[in-house]
């Protein structure tokens, strides 16, 4: 079975993109597993794209820094119970459709994920450049699936009886601690 999300063409596989840049060179080094895992996920379960619950769950299983701003424990555990059943149960109406609130415009250039995944990459990389950071890290990624109230990813929170903006009130004293 071929895989539905686009592969990457040979000069993608050695770490550049056909155009000269590299697609991963604003990301940290943490972030490579997020991706790759949100990928498997999307191919396992069926999806055209990755989307922004295929990152979060991938986020909450690499990024220990994500866990512990979300408040590790039970609350994660939940979460995680949720993800799983996206690809057994409510989930499944996901799969027919793309990922888009319309709420921000569309990201080119971000072949295999949903524009709302594809611009929650590029404001995670937008959160690091504010904080002079040269490259994104899980916790920036974490922020900026939140940041759409239409996300599947604030779907998958409120399932868990998660807020969202608690949940970005903890990035930012997360940031504030670490600095």
């Amino acid at each position: 079975m071929q895989s539905p999300i686009p592969r990457q063409s040979a000069g993608e596989q050695r770490g550049r993109r056909p155009d000269g840049t590299d697609a991963d060179a604003r990301f940290s080094a943490e972030l490579a597993p997020v991706v790759s895992g949100a990928r498997r996920r999307a191919v396992r379960d069926g999806d055209r794209q990755i989307d922004t619950a295929h990152l979060l769950h991938s986020l909450l299983e690499y990024d220990p820094e994500a866990r512990t701003v979300l408040g590790e424990g039970p609350r994660v555990a939940r979460l995680l119970g949720y993800l799983v059943q996206r690809s057994i149960g409510y989930g499944l109406r996901w799969q027919a459709a793309v990922e888009d609130s319309g709420a921000v415009p569309v990201v080119t250039g971000a072949a295999g994920f949903s524009p709302l995944a594809a611009a929650a990459v590029e404001a995670a990389c937008a959160r690091a450049e504010r904080r002079g950071a040269a490259g994104a890290c899980g916790v920036d990624l974490l922020a900026a699936l939140v940041a759409d109230p239409r996300a599947r990813a604030v779907e998958v929170l409120a399932r868990a009886a998660v807020e969202p903006q608690a949940v970005l009130a903890r990035v930012d004293d997360h940031f504030e601690a670490t600095a």
